[in-house]
């Protein structure tokens, strides 16, 4: 988790670049710098920033065909864009905010508007960081819920078709938990599924997405993961489980999980739902085979993950 906001520096001008990283000095973030719409959209695929300070006037391709572009993915769509020009022209002003743009900036900058200005788009930037993970996150594990991962997964496909890379989904589902919340009581079931909650972050790498599902369902994804992966995580879910005293603590019991392993291969074209579809039913294979395994979607695989 990031602990300092980040602005991103989109100029083809040097010595306009190191004016504004001189200027937000004294701010408490962390600058990154393009010289040209190409790489500012690069980086910000790769690592959205909290802020661009975007320049209007560039080489082949200009801020506002940036800003476009941005606004047009859902990964970046809500990045706040402060437009750096130096022409204080009100139809360019009256352009950029119906791009989305949230401010101007002119040159030559006042250093104490050009930090003012930044300031008040970070604190909106934290507030709405604020309110939006308060509506994405399951209040009972601390997981992202089913309306993050809708979102996420389309989010995640879109990056795996753009860079023909690959993209992996897990279902996971706790075994017989009716039982448990019937013998030990909706308490005690609650606490598996923290537990479980917790096991399931733990056991995931940094750039994998953990979501609660809805009651004892849970959902993985993995991007850039194909089957050996996926296995490798599910593996590795399993063992931490096993090991883990809690649950025999909690419900006298050990507790198992059924998983199903979807993929989207190198080049597929496939939706979110499809891609759901195909997990979804390696999960039901892993039930009818007995619970406690795994399954993994069985098409052939022709990329390397």
């Amino acid at each position: 988790m990031k602990t300092r906001q980040t602005i991103l520096v989109v100029d083809d001008s040097k010595w306009i670049r190191q004016i504004i990283a001189a200027r937000l000095k004294s701010l408490d973030v962390d600058l990154q710098f393009a010289e040209d719409g190409l790489q500012a959209l690069e980086a910000t695929r790769n690592d959205p920033p909290d802020l661009i300070l975007l320049d209007v006037i560039m080489p082949d391709f200009n801020g506002f065909e940036v800003c476009r572009e941005l606004k047009a993915e859902p990964r970046t769509h809500d990045i706040p864009v402060i437009f750096l020009t130096g022409a204080d022209e009100s139809m360019d002003k009256v352009h950029g905010f119906n791009l989305g743009a949230v401010d101007y900036v002119i040159k030559p900058f006042d250093p104490a508007e050009l930090r003012a200005r930044v300031r008040a788009a970070l604190q909106t930037k934290a507030l709405m960081d604020l309110l939006t993970s308060q509506t994405q996150l399951d209040g009972m594990t601390g997981l992202y819920n089913r309306r993050y991962f809708d979102q996420r997964l389309k989010q995640e496909i879109a990056s795996a078709e753009r860079t023909r890379g690959s993209l992996g989904l897990l279902l996971i589902d706790l075994d017989r938990f009716k039982r448990i919340n019937d013998m030990y009581g909706h308490p005690d079931g609650d606490q598996v599924v923290r537990r479980f909650g917790v096991l399931l972050q733990e056991t995931c790498r940094g750039e994998d997405v953990a979501c609660r599902w809805g009651g004892d369902e849970f959902a993985l994804i993995l991007p850039g993961a194909g089957p050996e992966q996926a296995l490798d995580a599910a593996q590795r879910l399993q063992h931490a489980l096993h090991h883990d005293p809690s649950f025999a603590k909690l419900v006298g019991e050990p507790i198992t999980v059924s998983i199903g392993g979807g993929f989207l291969r190198p080049g597929e074209p496939l939706d979110a739902g499809v891609l759901v579809h195909h997990a979804d039913r390696a999960l039901y294979a892993s039930k009818r085979a007995g619970r406690n395994r795994v399954t993994l979607d069985q098409r052939p695989w022709s990329g390397a993950a």
